[in-house]
């Protein structure tokens, strides 16, 4: 991401510089675990069943939006994002299934004075729910809800973006899901959210967002979220591909001022393209292979991301 910053001449300025490119990272929240019963598809696990899942994700950007402005900034270079994620997923009932997530995640950048930060980001922890279940003409219609929390797993530091392992705050989401499949494989999925996020922690005493405040906690706007699916089920059931386009409208919110750093109170919106592959080797279990990939096309106080995901899952009868 860029922008026209003069030369920095100590490290204090330095630092503000790289807290001001980072939110545009964090803010993205670009990388979720593959969609191997997540709290964003239209799967569940049978009950007495359990989904061992582990993706990697590395997401990249040299370009940021300023508001609506696109910079650029040859400072830091390209930021490159890494993530590893362990999930879990278990049927609790053929209709209630519990997800639970701890990402470790890798940064750094190929320009700039600072290094990269490593360590376990935020725990997540999601419940997702069968509401309705009817048949349509020639195919199936189900309705879903999901509640979902996240909430910083270690002591990790929020203001130090993008090199930030994460946003430092708690997020609660509510989320409703749409899945109509017809009986050949062919699906449409629709899903909306809103998601309540708490506060940061800055490195500050005092901040300026449409006004002054002599703090260190900074509050981090609400958002709504929404996505948009097309998907596949093929070869008996064995290949599952996906397109969707996933769209995030903060409630609140700010812009970045020019040649000002960014804040957790900034209006972060984005919309990306995604593509997803899975590949069971049986219909019945065992393993499978997950393939992603993601592009912002547009947004607003955050970065210009592209990215990949590669995973394995596992699946078994527990009981």
């Amino acid at each position: 991401m860029g922008f026209h910053f003069h030369v920095f001449q100590t490290t204090l300025a330095m630092k503000k510089y790289f807290r001001f490119l980072g939110l545009l990272c964090a803010s993205l929240g670009i990388f979720t675990l593959a969609h191997a019963q997540t709290p964003l598809d239209g799967l569940m696990m049978p009950k007495g069943e359990i989904c061992i899942a582990l993706q990697y994700e590395q997401g990249t950007w040299d370009r940021y939006w300023e508001g609506s402005t696109i910079r650029v900034n040859q400072n830091i270079g390209t930021f490159t994002k890494q993530m590893g994620m362990p999930m879990l997923v278990g049927g609790i009932t053929d209709k209630i299934n519990v997800i639970l997530s701890l990402p470790y995640v890798k940064t750094a950048a190929t320009g700039g004075q600072l290094t990269g930060v490593q360590g376990i980001q935020d725990l997540g922890l999601s419940v997702k729910a069968v509401l309705l279940e009817k048949s349509i003409g020639k195919g199936k219609l189900t309705g879903f809800s999901n509640l979902s929390f996240s909430t910083p797993a270690s002591n990790y530091l929020a203001d130090y973006m993008p090199f930030s392992l994460g946003f430092g705050a708690n997020e609660l989401g509510i989320r409703a899901i749409v899945k109509y499949e017809l009986d050949m494989g062919p699906y449409f999925r629709a899903s909306y959210a809103y998601l309540n996020r708490g506060t940061a922690q800055a490195e500050r005493d005092y901040y300026y967002s449409n006004g002054s405040f002599y703090t260190a906690t900074m509050d981090v706007p609400d958002a709504f979220q929404g996505q948009l699916t097309l998907g596949s089920w093929l070869f008996n059931h064995k290949l599952r591909v996906e397109a969707s386009l996933t769209t995030i409208r903060s409630a609140s919110g700010d812009d970045i001022r020019t040649y000002c750093m960014p804040l957790p109170t900034n209006k972060v919106d984005f919309d990306r393209v995604e593509g997803f592959a899975q590949y069971y080797f049986k219909t019945n279990g065992g393993f499978g292979l997950i393939a992603t990939y993601q592009q912002v096309i547009s947004g607003r106080n955050m970065g210009q991301f592209s990215g990949y995901g590669l995973g394995i899952t596992y699946q078994f009868k527990a009981l």
